[in-house]
């Protein structure tokens, strides 16, 4: 995008996993849009800072928008990684239950799943669990399996929406922050952008999709009632990754607690297995490695795989989640803030969306469709 003043019906700001999606979506709809991205390429926030889990959606309260929305982006995000080639795998996952005090717990996981529509789950007995995750089994009054529980390389997912999007006449324009926007007089929007080449884009309709920088954004908007932006709390998280080859065949996750899933092993598309996240909260955007958390990630995986030699944990990389609920808070659902809330017509804004993001991401954009007013 040049410098000079340009026009588009639809305006993204966000080139994460969500806001691609959002793109193509729109521009697939017939919409003229731009992606507004202040980062130098697509995905470098909490898109690429993740476990890379297609989750079923067990966890989330019946009716929420991460239970309505995992499950239904769970089976749009497995056929559109069939159809687009995107490196995917159908894992499966055991959620362990270590004691006999945990069970009931996991039960009510088995419940919670199938009230949302995960139609797959099965409760297994500590010889079943032996069969699949025999080190797991060391550990364990009982699991959940969770079949259609899988991973997928998010970049290439990242890469196929981008393309998608451009392929429908899409405009991604890198480095360009969005640094103020306010309501045009003839309607829609005026954005400015900072950057190398600062410039304004006038449009119809703003999804405001930028993650750990959606309630940056949305205080940057003239016209926006300040009391509908939520508060944003930073949950850091660390990856530890195992020196030594895999010994699951499935994706392993203790009970949740902490506001997380809790330190599970994850795996890449090569099979190297990696632990986490834990929780840190944090109150700035820092991407440092903690290694004295190690003690703690020992501990942890220890519950669920006893056998888990000392000295066999390497740092790995660190992500940071977009809370709306502080430390000891029940978590919150997400938020998808649109005119019936705020006031603002053809304004959609994305608040706090973390887990299971990635993997409802074409239902969310899918979501975002249905708020925004039709194109003038």
């Amino acid at each position: 995008m040049s410098a000079d003043d340009r026009a588009a019906d639809a305006v993204v700001i966000g080139a994460g996993v969500v806001g691609l999606a959002v793109a193509r979506a729109l521009a697939r709809s017939g919409r003229d849009v731009v992606v507004l991205e202040a980062a130098d390429t697509f995905g470098t926030g909490v898109s690429s800072r993740s476990s890379e889990v297609i989750h079923a959606g067990l966890y989330y309260p019946t009716g929420s928008l991460k239970a309505r929305l995992c499950v239904a982006g769970r089976r749009a995000l497995y056929a559109y990684c069939e159809a687009r080639g995107v490196a995917h795998r159908r894992l499966g996952k055991l959620v362990v239950a270590a004691t006999d005090a945990e069970v009931p717990t996991l039960e009510g996981y088995a419940r919670q799943g199938a009230e949302n529509g995960v139609d797959d789950l099965r409760l297994l007995e500590p010889a079943e669990v032996r069969a699949l995750e025999p080190d797991v089994a060391l550990q364990c009054a009982r699991a959940l399996l969770s079949p259609s529980t899988g991973i997928v390389d998010s970049h290439g997912l990242m890469r196929a929406l981008a393309d998608d999007a451009r392929a429908a006449g899409a405009a991604l324009a890198f480095r360009a922050p969005v640094v103020r926007g306010e309501l045009a007089r003839a309607g829609g929007f005026l954005l400015h952008t900072g950057g190398p080449s600062p410039s304004s884009v006038r449009c119809a309709a703003v999804v405001n999709a930028a993650g750990l920088g959606a309630q940056t954004v949305a205080a940057r908007l003239a016209g926006l009632p300040p009391a509908t932006i939520p508060p944003l709390y930073f949950a850091k998280g660390h990856y530890f990754v195992l020196t030594s080859p895999s010994p699951f065949r499935h994706l392993v996750y203790p009970l949740a607690g902490g506001g997380g899933l809790g330190v599970h092993v994850t795996m890449d598309l090569a099979g190297r297995a990696r632990f986490g996240p834990d929780i840190a909260w944090t109150d700035e955007l820092d991407y440092s490695f903690d290694e004295l958390r190690k003690t703690d990630f020992y501990a942890a995986i220890r519950r669920y795989w006893p056998s888990l030699p000392d000295g066999a944990l390497a740092s790995g990389y660190t992500g940071i989640r977009p809370k709306l609920s502080p430390a000891g808070a029940p978590a919150r659902d997400f938020v998808i803030q649109g005119p019936e809330s705020h006031g603002v017509p053809a304004l959609v804004n994305l608040y706090g969306v973390e887990s299971p993001g990635l993997t409802s991401c074409l239902a969310i954009a899918d979501e975002v469709l249905e708020r925004l007013s039709p194109p003038a």
